[in-house]
């Protein structure tokens, strides 16, 4: 069975992520880990993990998340697994060694000097993961099912990479995407294409049975623009790539994907380009 790998690290934000998993797992039929790191402080040096009373405290805090949450999964096990290192390097290593499915960070965004100064563990973890992430704000009001995903479409070739996964997920929920067409340039030529990747994007959809409606929007900066509009929806989830379309604000403010898991209060899916799909090449 495949496996959703979470980082938990009892916070309110982790806690978030693990029942964002749940809701997953039990419509994909998945396993879920839940992983700790015992992270270096200050002084580079690792908390005092051999101690006896720690890992204790640790495996007993994660008992009772297993006692809890075992009861709400329809099929899959749960179960969790401690580390020592760099919180992003031993999450990455642990997904790459269990060929996870997807990872779920919490985050809990941050905003001004610390957007550009303050390395966040949860865009680290998107930037070197080999699974797509999903980010999930401390703040998210978890429902009972995903009824609506925002699949934000620009010019670049990589923006349809992501149909093939967000599909998937997509169709056990019966959700309904969100084709956003964003208009980023001025440029016919440009305009034009967006329009033709978004009917592309629409034809596969409906082709694969899953409900879709493209909308089109002016956008001078993509993520606000990909926010407000998944706001104004209601939506569940945000799907994106991790490097996507840039414009002369994007370039001060950081990448995409960066400035979506640090912004965005609606849970973001995110996956890495690949070599283009042949499917869309037909």
């Amino acid at each position: 069975m495949s496996e959703l790998l979470v980082c938990v690290d009892f916070s309110k934000s982790s806690i978030n992520a693990l029942n964002y998993a749940v809701l997953l797992a039990n419509k994909i039929n998945c396993d879920i880990l839940m992983v700790w790191v015992n992270k270096p402080d200050k002084s580079d040096s690792l908390l005092p993990f051999d101690n006896q009373s720690l890992k204790l405290d640790i495996k007993s805090k994660f008992e009772e998340l297993v006692e809890k949450y075992s009861p709400k999964l329809k099929t899959g096990k749960i179960k969790y697994k401690l580390r020592k290192g760099k919180v992003y390097q031993e999450i990455v290593n642990q997904a790459k060694y269990d060929d996870a499915y997807m990872i779920i960070a919490g985050t809990h965004g941050v905003s001004g000097f610390e957007e550009y100064w303050i390395g966040s563990n949860a865009y680290k973890i998107v930037t070197y993961s080999p699974c797509p992430v999903v980010t999930v704000r401390q703040s998210f009001n978890i429902k009972k099912t995903i009824s609506k995903i925002v699949l934000p479409i620009d010019s670049t070739m990589e923006t349809r990479q992501k149909v093939p996964f967000t599909a998937e997920l997509a169709r056990p929920f019966d959700a309904e995407v969100h084709i956003l067409a964003l208009y980023s340039s001025s440029v016919k030529a440009i305009r034009n294409k967006v329009d033709s990747y978004a009917k592309q994007v629409a034809k596969f959809l409906i082709e694969s049975n899953i409900r879709c409606k493209i909308e089109a929007i002016e956008a001078t900066n993509v993520t606000n623009s990909t926010i407000e509009y998944a706001v104004g929806v209601n939506a569940d989830l945000i799907s994106i790539m991790t490097e996507q379309e840039t414009s002369a604000s994007n370039i001060w403010l950081g990448t995409y994907a960066q400035q979506m898991v640090n912004h965005s209060p609606i849970p973001v899916l995110n996956l890495h380009p690949k070599e283009l799909l042949k499917i869309f090449s037909k």
